[in-house]
């Protein structure tokens, strides 16, 4: 390819980067393309980019040039070890003629590819490390050379401009939330706690009267019923907007599959999530359902010891079914019932399931895992 038609693909691919940022896509989206970009512009078979958190591992960890299958065979996210961690301490570029006579380098998976010649770039706002970026075996040549460090270089900083603005977003939604829940509290005392207040001395007023004015006693108490039913309304409005965000802004399904991708990271259990004929719920439903899978997730993982976890939404004609199948410990579901065990939250979860107008199973036996069955309609 002429020079100048080598310049304008370099140049083309990065502004695809940068367009990638300034149109605000999701975190995701835009280090994926950054990742793409930078395979492409170094001419690599194998491009990543990782951002790490707290636990020593990644929070986000993307990858081009390795297909969802190679991806499966090679397993959970990396750990922050080797030259993966080297560049989340170390502020400065890496560039290796071979990865494997580094004596930083460790151990990768079995079904890992062969990594040689290496280059990783930190991102970087200021002194703070947010992530990195990796690239191995550049095609045609045996290394990586100065002016791939230059354009790996433009895209980290792009990398960083994403990660930076993904951070303000979430302490700005931080702030917003915390706005919010002050202003609900002030709806609550305002509207809810007056409107109980009334109910409180209307109730006091007609038990007053019961004896020596029947008909008196009878008016007061139908102001009681209707004071009860506008304060369970305002209450039901006040529920409704403390829905959790993500569920409001990401639906059912995508809410559920973060939350078990987050365990199956953080736990030892496999944590499995399959979903499939879904479609957006009412709002109240879709919470109920959320939190009957996060108390029996809990359960499982928790308090069963379970190793193996399996969660499954599907969408039948009508409605819902939520399943959660687990190997762990089992209980025996009559002693739950008749008070002889304590903790597991059964309770909590049919009384979320009534609520939508659902209804739970419980299959378990000790020694033989537990399986959580809910139905819920559509409507």
């Amino acid at each position: 390819m002429p020079h100048s038609e080598v310049e304008r693909a370099t140049l083309d691919a990065l502004s695809a980067a940068v367009l990638a940022v300034a149109r605000h896509l999701s975190v995701r989206d835009v280090l994926q393309t950054i990742v793409a970009a930078a395979r492409d512009l170094l001419d690599a078979d194998y491009a990543a980019l990782g951002v790490p958190d707290d636990a020593d591992s990644f929070a986000e960890f993307v990858v081009d040039g390795v297909s969802d299958a190679e991806r499966a065979a090679i397993g959970p996210l990396p750990r922050q070890h080797g030259m993966l961690g080297v560049m989340l301490r170390e502020a400065k570029v890496q560039r290796l003629t071979d990865i494997r006579a580094d004596p930083r380098f460790e151990w990768w998976p079995a079904s890992h590819p062969v990594l040689g010649a290496f280059i990783g770039m930190p991102i970087l706002d200021g002194a703070d490390i947010l992530g990195a970026i990796y690239l191995a075996n550049p095609r045609n040549r045996a290394e990586f050379s100065t002016d791939d460090e230059r354009l790996l270089g433009v895209l980290a900083a792009h990398a960083a401009i994403a990660l930076t603005n993904a951070r303000l977003y979430e302490r700005s939604r931080e702030l917003t939330l915390v706005e919010e829940r002050q202003r609900i509290a002030h709806e609550l005392h305002d509207a809810v706690a007056q409107k109980l207040f009334s109910l409180r001395l209307t109730a006091q007023a007609a038990g007053a009267l019961v004896s020596r004015d029947p008909a008196r006693a009878a008016t007061e108490l139908a102001a009681v019923s209707r004071l009860a039913a506008e304060a369970q309304d305002e209450l039901r409005q006040v529920v409704a907007e403390l829905m959790p965000a993500d569920l409001a802004d990401h639906g059912l399904v995508e809410t559920l599959r973060r939350r078990v991708a987050l365990l199956d990271r953080v736990h030892a259990a496999a944590v499995t999530f399959q979903a499939d004929g879904v479609r957006r719920l009412p709002a109240a439903t879709e919470e109920a359902i959320l939190r009957v899978a996060q108390e029996a997730l809990h359960n499982a993982l928790r308090h069963g010891g379970a190793a193996s976890v399996t969660v499954r939404l599907l969408g039948r004609p009508g409605g819902v079914e939520l399943e959660i199948i687990d190997d762990g410990l089992g209980f025996d579901p009559a002693a739950v019932r008749t008070g002889g065990s304590s903790g597991l939250g059964l309770a909590s979860m049919r009384e979320r399931a009534r609520s939508v107008g659902g209804s739970l199973r419980v299959r378990s036996r000790a020694g033989s895992g537990t399986t959580i069955h809910l139905e819920v309609p559509d409507g």
